[in-house]
């Protein structure tokens, strides 16, 4: 079924204290296709739309919100880095367990479409942490019944986020440089603006494509 099509759409958003997720909120308020936003989040948020509706989750029991569930697509935005979360297995909770879970929970409500937001070289038999962390959750995610997942997969983001990344603040500024070099075969390697990533997820949100699709950020 095409939700584009269709006034009042509801969706979940998990993650939009972060990058990508604070750009979502902000296209899905601004977008009069979408009539209900409910948000998963850790800490409060500072909005007073009335189109949102915020839940204040404990991950660890992620459970005791699935009646929150209550969508027609859910916009997973959930990551951190090894830093902020101390150690390789909190970071793996954050980035693989917490977003199967949620994606588990989605498909039991009945869900039709689940958009997650990955890396690009995620891959679950990648010798590195990182990607293979990520590969992971695209594969659990992609196992369940939805109708549409949609797997988006940027590099370098670029914007101004609310806490400090040292090692992805001076990635931003040597990002000129780097986009000389992301050509051929490393063209999906290519920077690119976290607000063009979060407005693809909520096009893609809306689509009425079925099936699994990889998405990359190639211009």
């Amino acid at each position: 079924m095409d939700t584009s099509s269709q006034v009042g759409m509801r969706v979940l958003l998990v993650g939009a204290t972060g990058l990508i997720g604070g750009h979502c909120l902000k296209a899905l308020l601004s977008d009069d296709q979408i009539g209900v936003v409910t948000v998963f989040s850790r800490r409060a948020l500072a909005c007073s739309s009335p189109k949102v509706r915020v839940h204040i989750v404990d991950f660890d029991h992620l459970s005791d919100h699935a009646k929150a569930i209550d969508a027609d697509a859910v916009l997973c935005c959930l990551g951190t880095t090894h830093r902020a979360a101390g150690s390789p297995e909190a970071f793996a909770k954050v980035d693989h367990i917490y977003v199967a879970e949620l994606a588990r929970l989605a498909a039991a409500r009945g869900v039709p479409r689940f958009l997650l937001v990955s890396t690009v070289g995620a891959d679950p038999r990648s010798p590195v942490f990182y990607s293979r962390v990520k590969g992971r959750a695209e594969a659990d995610v992609s196992e369940l019944p939805f109708q549409a997942v949609h797997i988006l997969r940027p590099s370098l983001l670029l914007g101004e986020r609310q806490e400090s990344r040292p090692l992805e603040d001076w990635s931003q500024r040597l990002a000129p440089l780097w986009s000389w070099f992301t050509w051929g075969p490393f063209r999906h390697y290519r920077p690119v603006a976290a607000e063009t990533v979060a407005a693809r997820m909520v096009e893609l949100a809306k689509s009425a494509q079925d099936g699994v699709h990889f998405h990359y950020f190639d211009d």
